[in-house]
């Protein structure tokens, strides 16, 4: 579909990393936006810079990991905004751990964030859309969930899910005017990259680079004005490495370990260990 002035989108973490950057990028569409986040922090400031930019915001306070807020949060946006033509799901969370050291919380709540949230809101908002035969569903996903990185089995296990979600809606609703796409940005100097830098001191490996946070907004717009099935964010090519890492598993396991993006999350653990807070 493509943009047009007025449409409603839904952009779930939006006050976080990410999620500046796309509100922003948004604003020169001319859309209406619902911006979420949780506890919200920020939220506030972020709708008064889309106002001063001439855009038109509102704001709301929700904790995906609850059914009800996810409910509740849909209902007033609706009473607020409108349909949602567009719904962007952003909002992630991410622990940097051993497996088996990591808290059963911290796995359920990266589940509920990062994969559950995302279905059930694309679940309750497909009924009106298809209504509408207009609307678009945008997952944010990772390319941890292309190539599952050490330490990183909750993140990279939703991440992936993202990914295989958004094929399967593409394949039942082609055809209806409703469509998916998902980004999948390698590291990206905002967010849960430029924390676990901060934290460790240490960059991501030099084969994969970093992108900047202007580019996933790009992507995003791109892939819903030409309806794209998926878009990788990374500076250098990434599809040939990942075509390789499909044909020839445990040689692609050998090579990401070479690349040292392993590592970099190994170093992360330590800092952390060294110092907790």
């Amino acid at each position: 579909m493509k943009i047009q002035a007025g449409d409603t989108v839904l952009l779930t973490g939006a006050s976080g990393g990410l999620g500046r950057y796309l509100t922003h990028a948004l604003v020169d569409y001319k859309v209406r936006q619902v911006l979420v986040a949780h506890p919200g922090t920020n939220l506030e400031e972020l709708r008064k810079e889309v106002e001063g930019r001439g855009g038109e915001a509102i704001i709301i306070t929700s904790d995906l990991r609850d059914a009800a807020q996810r409910r509740q949060l849909l209902q007033e946006a609706g009473k607020r905004m409108g349909p949602i033509d567009i719904l962007i799901n952003n909002a992630g969370v991410e622990f940097t751990s051993a497996y088996h050291e990591l808290d059963e919380e911290n796995i359920y709540d990266t589940l509920r964030v990062n994969l559950e949230a995302p279905m059930i809101l694309s679940r309750l908002l497909l009924p009106g859309m298809l209504g509408r035969k207009r609307g678009h569903i945008v997952n944010i996903s990772s390319l941890a969930g292309k190539s599952g990185p050490a330490f990183q089995e909750p993140y990279a296990a939703t991440k992936a899910g993202l990914i295989k979600f958004t094929e399967s809606l593409r394949a039942t609703y082609r055809g209806s005017g409703v469509s998916a796409s998902v980004i999948v940005p390698g590291f990206v100097e905002t967010g849960i990259y430029a924390k676990l830098k901060a934290k460790s001191g240490c960059s991501a490996p030099a084969l994969l680079g970093t992108s900047p946070p202007e580019s996933v907004p790009r992507a995003v717009i791109r892939a819903i004005q030409n309806d794209l099935p998926e878009v990788i964010v990374n500076p250098l090519p990434i599809r040939p490495l990942l075509a390789f890492i499909s044909l020839f598993p445990s040689w692609g396991e050998w090579l990401i370990h070479k690349i040292g993006t392993n590592d970099f999350f190994r170093r992360v653990v330590e800092a952390q260990k060294r110092n907790p807070t």
